[in-house]
């Protein structure tokens, strides 16, 4: 990775991305938290892909304070990608890029549930060199440095070793977000010895691998401020990524879907080999 980017994470940076965080939490997201009107929440596509204006003002947010913190980066995030999706290509480029997503599970934050994070990866020229998962209902903070560890609330965690016997763990895309072949391939999971369940937030279900309580996730999508954190955070505590063609899971796009990312290999080879793929 570049100097500037080494320097920054061997410093001060990933605590004051931390504070930036926690910031943007105080002054955007917790303040309309079970406060929104209905006036303050829109669909993009569908009722369940909303945005609201705590998303909209977050990313406004962590994009002048994250820019402040490395001159030179540039921020891609959810909503600026929305309005204009070729800001896209700037996650494979030779600038640092902050990736960002302002509210990952804006439908649990609208509907005034807790399972809702922000997250923030710091990626240089397509490989993500840093993470950062943030959940405010909660006030966890999980950190994750390349070759580093990952560290939730500042203590290293690990993904630790599945109890012998029990059942594999599994959170998958949801139906109402994917299409029903996509829905099909992932009900060959609905086999003895694995429990499979519709996904939360991404990033909180990769911070539940992290920590060891849960064994894996397959998903259909790959917009890179969903993943890019929590693969980084999973990665760090000793956790394993693939995609259907058998290669790691590339935030620059073209992946070949799903993907899964789970606990050990034998864990992501017998659910890569389930939903046909893996090779």
């Amino acid at each position: 990775m570049g100097r500037v980017i080494e320097d920054f994470l061997a410093g001060d940076g990933p605590a004051l991305v931390e504070a930036a965080l926690r910031q943007a939490s105080a002054d955007e997201v917790m303040p309309r938290w079970r406060q929104l009107e209905a006036h303050e929440i829109a669909e993009k596509r569908g009722p369940y892909d909303l945005v609201t204006v705590a998303d909209q003002g977050a990313e406004r947010h962590l994009a002048r304070s994250l820019g402040a913190l490395l001159p030179g980066s540039v921020v891609v995030g959810e909503e600026g990608v929305s309005e204009d999706p070729e800001l896209l290509a700037a996650v494979g480029g030779d600038a640092p890029v902050w990736i960002v997503d302002p509210v990952d599970g804006t439908w649990y934050f609208a509907h005034g549930e807790q399972g809702f994070a922000m997250l923030v990866a710091l990626a240089y020229r397509g490989e993500v060199v840093a993470s950062w998962t943030y959940a405010p209902a909660h006030d966890v903070m999980a950190v994750a440095v390349r070759g580093g560890g990952a560290r939730v609330d500042g203590e290293l965690v690990s993904v630790g070793a599945r109890a012998p016997g029990a059942d594999l763990t599994v959170a998958t895309s949801s139906p109402q977000y994917i299409s029903d072949a996509e829905h099909r391939r992932l009900l060959r999971l609905e086999t003895p010895g694995v429990a499979r369940r519709n996904t939360g937030s991404a990033g909180l279900e990769y911070l539940r691998i992290a920590r060891g309580e849960l064994d894996a996730v397959a998903y259909t999508w790959e917009n890179p401020w969903d993943h890019a954190a929590g693969l980084l955070l999973v990665t760090e505590a000793g956790g394993v990524h693939r995609t259907a063609g058998g290669v790691p899971f590339r935030v620059t796009g073209g992946n070949e879907l799903p993907f899964v990312t789970a606990r050990d290999e034998a864990t992501l080879g017998h659910i890569l080999g389930l939903l046909g793929g893996g090779a």
